[in-house]
C-alpha cells in the first residue's frame, strides 16, 4: 500500500478559523451542486428499522416471533429498495455512544497543532488529514477527517490513535467492538432474509472480518451551496453504520429519478448502508447506493462512520443465484479475490 498516499492539503477547519469561511478557495468550489435536485422536507424519508424487534425470534411468544417476521420483511425490503436505513434500539449503550460523541467534539476542538501530531505519514492511509488527494488542481471536499483501522485489535496501528483527550483510545475501542456486534448480527439477519445460512456472509469474515472508521469534521461555509463535505460515492464495504455526532444535517442519498433525499438522523440511531462488496455478494438483490455530505452555512457537522469488511484473503463475489421460482443457490464466481482485490477494497473503503 506504498502509493496510497495523499498530497498534504490545509486543514479545512484551521482555514475557517482564520478567515470565517467567508472565502472559498478555487479548489473548493463545486458549482454544479446547486443544480442538483433535492427532496423537500416530508417528500421522502429512509426507512427505520427496530433491531429489538429483529431479534425477537429467539423469545418462545407466537406475537414475538411475528413482529420480528414483519420487522425481517422491512429490512428485507429497506436493502432492495433504499440501499439505506436507520437503526433503533440497537443496543449500542448509551454511555458508549455519549463518549464517543464527547470525545470526537473535544479532539476536533484541540489546537491545529495537536491535531498534527496524528498526521497521515507517507505511505498511511490512516491518521488526520484528507484522503485521496492525487494532483494539485484536484477539487476538495470541505472536510477534515481521522481515519483509523479498528478492528480486529491487531490491524490498529496506535501511533495514529490519539491520546488526547486522554479517554478517546478507551472509548474508541469499546464503541468499535460494540458497533461490530450490531454489524455482525444485522448480516446475519440479512443472510436469513435472502435464504442462505445465516453464516455464510460470517464465514467470508473468517477471523472476524474488518473494521475502521472515519470519523469526519464538516466546518460551516458562508457559500454552503457551492462546496461538498464529501463526493458522491458508493462504499466499497459490507455494511457502514453512521452515527451523527451533533444535531447538524448534512448525508444525503441519491434516489433512482437523481433526486438527493436529505437522511434526518434521530437521535441515538444509526444510519446504516449497503456497500458494494454486500451488492456482489447478493448479486445485485441488495443495492449499494450513492451518497454525499452537504454543508451547513453556520455549523459544523461532525459523524462516524464504521465500514465492515471480509477479511484480507476473502474471495469476494456473488453468494446468490436466482433460478426461475427456485430457492437461491450458492455461487462463488470470483471477482476480487484476497491481497490485490483487498488492496483496492482498502483504498476504495477509506474514501467511503
Amino acid at each position: 500500500m506504498h502509493d496510497m498516499e495523499s498530497l498534504p492539503v490545509p486543514s479545512v477547519q484551521a482555514m475557517v478559523a482564520a478567515t470565517g469561511g467567508a472565502h472559498v478557495p478555487p479548489r473548493y468550489l463545486r458549482p454544479e451542486v446547486a443544480a442538483d435536485a433535492v427532496a423537500s422536507e416530508g417528500e421522502a424519508a429512509i426507512p427505520i428499522i427496530d433491531f429489538e424487534r429483529l431479534l425477537l425470534e429467539e423469545e418462545a411468544a407466537a406475537a414475538a416471533a411475528a413482529s420480528c417476521r414483519v420487522e425481517s420483511a422491512r429490512l428485507h425490503a429497506a436493502c432492495q429498495e433504499w440501499g439505506f436505513f436507520q437503526l433503533i434500539n440497537h443496543g449500542v449503550p448509551d454511555d458508549v455512544i455519549q463518549g464517543m460523541k464527547a470525545n470526537i467534539e473535544a479532539f476536533f476542538g484541540l489546537p491545529a497543532e495537536t491535531k498534527q501530531q496524528f498526521a497521515q505519514e507517507r505511505g498511511q492511509l490512516e491518521g488526520y488529514g484528507q484522503l485521496f488527494v492525487v494532483s494539485e488542481d484536484q477539487k476538495l471536499d470541505w472536510a477534515d477527517i481521522l481515519y483509523l483501522n479498528t478492528q480486529p485489535p491487531e490491524h490498529r496501528n496506535t501511533r495514529f490513535w490519539p491520546d488526547k483527550p486522554d479517554t478517546l483510545r478507551s472509548t474508541l475501542d469499546a464503541y468499535s467492538a460494540a458497533v461490530k456486534t450490531v454489524a455482525d448480527r444485522l448480516l446475519a439477519i440479512m443472510s436469513s432474509n435472502l435464504g442462505l445460512p445465516p453464516e455464510v456472509v460470517a464465514s467470508r469474515c473468517s477471523g472476524g472480518g474488518m473494521q475502521s472508521v472515519r470519523i469526519n469534521y464538516y466546518p460551516p461555509c458562508a457559500e454552503a451551496d457551492k462546496v461538498v463535505g464529501f463526493s458522491p460515492h458508493s462504499d466499497a464495504d459490507l455494511l457502514t453504520l453512521v452515527l451523527q455526532v451533533n444535531q447538524v444535517q448534512g448525508l444525503q442519498v441519491k434516489r433512482q429519478d437523481g433526486t438527493w433525499v436529505p437522511v434526518r438522523p434521530l437521535d441515538g440511531a444509526f444510519v446504516v448502508n449497503v456497500g458494494d462488496i454486500l451488492q456482489i455478494f447478493t448479486n445485485g438483490r441488495y443495492r449499494s447506493i450513492e451518497h454525499r455530505a452537504v454543508i451547513n452555512a453556520e455549523s459544523a457537522r461532525l459523524s462516524v462512520a464504521a465500514f465492515h469488511s471480509p477479511n484480507i484473503h476473502a474471495t469476494i463475489g456473488p453468494l446468490l443465484t436466482v433460478t426461475d421460482g427456485g430457492p437461491p443457490e450458492l455461487h462463488e464466481a470470483l471477482l476480487l479475490c484476497q491481497a490485490g482485490g483487498q488492496e483496492l477494497l482498502a483504498t476504495d473503503e477509506a474514501r467511503s
